[in-house]
């Protein structure tokens, strides 16, 4: 009877290591979600940039876009007629979910965005198109989001204390080159 009972309990405890080491990886796939959704928003972002070169500096945002920034209007085509203003409108409605939606009853809702995703465009270095210097306009598109568990904070400023409390605050952060074409060599 004894060896009936430590088997039981044995087995009960494997069942519920097997239990936790399922959460921990269900928490894992669902950061490594996000990641991969940060990503595909930061390359579109990017994209836009290097597609639209002459009004690269217009992309310089002053607020950060996603979650809790302005909320884009439905219809991005109702905005101004721009390609930066259409641009960061569909980046906004991006970062917020727009691509995924539910629908129950009369709700709509956006489920296809990171968890509080925000994107920021920031100017890192200003083009100087003067003979002898030449410096490219460099961008810094940064897309950051909430994370699931507690990490160390990224160096990325975007979206900084807007995760309740140090730790929770996921970034990802590249640099485009917007070269001068009045300083390429003959």
């Amino acid at each position: 009877m004894l060896e009936v009972l430590v088997t039981i309990v044995i087995l009960a405890s494997g069942l519920l290591g097997l239990a936790a080491l399922q959460v921990a990886l269900l928490t894992a796939e669902a950061e490594s979600y996000q990641r991969a959704q940060a990503i595909l928003l930061v390359n579109d972002m990017v994209e836009r940039i290097t597609t639209n070169r002459s009004a690269a500096a217009s992309y310089v945002l002053i607020e950060v876009h996603g979650t809790g920034g302005t909320t884009p209007p439905a219809n991005c085509a109702v905005l101004p007629a721009t390609q930066v203003s259409s641009d960061l409108c569909d980046w906004g409605k991006s970062l917020q979910g727009a691509a995924e939606k539910k629908t129950s009853g009369n709700v709509t809702t956006q489920v296809g965005g990171l968890g509080g995703g925000r994107g920021c465009v920031e100017l890192v270095q200003a083009e100087d198109a003067t003979p002898g210097v030449c410096k490219p306009g460099i961008y810094r598109v940064t897309v950051a989001w909430q994370g699931s568990n507690k990490t160390t904070e990224p160096a990325a400023t975007c979206g900084a204390g807007l995760y309740g409390g140090s730790g929770f605050r996921r970034a990802i952060s590249t640099q485009v080159s917007i070269g001068l074409p009045s300083c390429r060599a003959n």
